[in-house]
Order: structure tokens, then C-alpha cells, then sequence
């Protein structure tokens, strides 16, 4: 695997909070859905990885059972919006309320 985000998983993601890396996750959701919706497929999916790769950062980071929870169902929606059958019926405003929450705190 190619990983895009080299200075983060070299831990300086661990030393954010849980809400500035769901708002950097929610970004690059963001950007895939932007892609998704001008019909390229393959920027879409880039995006999306990078957003999962954050995920798997985010993962190895979580430090209580409540938040790793969260995280892995959130990574397991998004894998099933974006690369599966969506049978959680998924939306993209569904997903871009989900993350807005995160950068409204983020911002605060």
C-alpha cells in the first residue's frame, strides 16, 4: 500500500484530537463525493482511500473502546458507500452532516 499521508502516520496524527482527525477525514470524504459527483470515478476512489487510510490511522490511534467502535463502523459504511453495494443506504448528505459536525467543533 501507498501511503499518501507519510508526516501523519509517522505520528503526528496520534497528537491530534479525535475531532480535528474526523475533520480531516470528513475533508477527504468531501473531495470524493465532489469527484463522485462531476463523474470521475477514479479521483472519487483515490479521495476515498486516502479517507480510509486516515480511518486506519485513526484506528491504530484510538485510545478508549467507545471511539475505536465508532471509527470501525464508520471505515465499514464507507468502504460499503464507496466501493460496495451500499446496503447501509448511504448518502452524500447523510455523509457530509455526519463530518460538518466534526468541523463545526473543529473550528469552535
Amino acid at each position: 500500500m501507498n501511503i499518501q499521508h507519510k508526516d501523519l502516520a509517522a505520528g503526528r496524527w496520534k497528537e491530534m484530537s479525535v475531532s480535528m482527525q474526523m475533520a480531516n477525514i470528513g475533508s477527504e470524504v468531501s473531495r470524493a463525493l465532489n469527484w463522485r459527483n462531476k463523474g470521475n470515478t477514479e479521483y472519487c476512489l483515490k479521495a476515498a482511500a486516502r479517507s480510509l487510510e486516515l480511518l486506519d490511522l485513526s484506528l491504530d490511534a484510538a485510545d478508549s473502546f467507545p471511539t475505536l467502535k465508532e471509527l470501525a463502523r464508520v471505515r465499514e459504511a464507507l468502504v460499503d458507500y464507496f466501493y460496495g453495494s451500499n446496503v447501509y443506504s448511504s448518502s452524500e448528505t447523510l455523509w457530509r452532516k455526519y463530518f460538518d459536525h466534526f468541523n463545526y467543533i473543529v473550528r469552535r
